[in-house]
């Protein structure tokens, strides 16, 4: 079973990323600041990292950039979900090195997709 980490302040978007992830059969970690969602990774080893840009203390970029200087976490796949749409956030998150952008509101059909590519994909 394959375990994503979600890292996400807010607690009505957290939920629906759980509910949908959890009724796919994946198994769900939560972080709701980037200081934890880095404990829980470097922690679990999950198959995939789910990462708000927005959050409390360190942003998202911040945090990837921690994941990816750890040997044990820089091999992990990071999805940027965010609100984040206008052209030049899009522009700091692709360059920051996410493996892949989902916008807020999420479609569930493009996120599920998104979700089962970069679990997929061979490492």
């Amino acid at each position: 079973m394959s375990v994503i980490l979600i890292v996400e302040d807010n607690e009505k978007n957290m939920k629906l990323v759980r509910d949908v992830l959890q009724v796919k059969g994946y198994q769900t970690l939560e972080a709701a600041t980037a200081e934890d969602g880095i404990a829980l990774a470097q922690a679990h080893s999950p198959d995939l990292v789910l990462m708000d840009i927005q959050l409390p203390g360190m942003n998202g970029i911040e945090a990837l950039g921690v994941l990816r200087e750890n040997p044990a976490t820089a091999h992990i796949p990071v999805i940027a979900v965010t609100a984040s749409v206008m052209q030049q956030d899009r522009k700091l998150i692709t360059e920051a090195g996410f493996d892949a952008y989902i916008g807020k509101p999420i479609n569930l059909k493009e996120f599920l997709q998104a979700v089962r590519e970069m679990i997929e994909a061979p490492r």
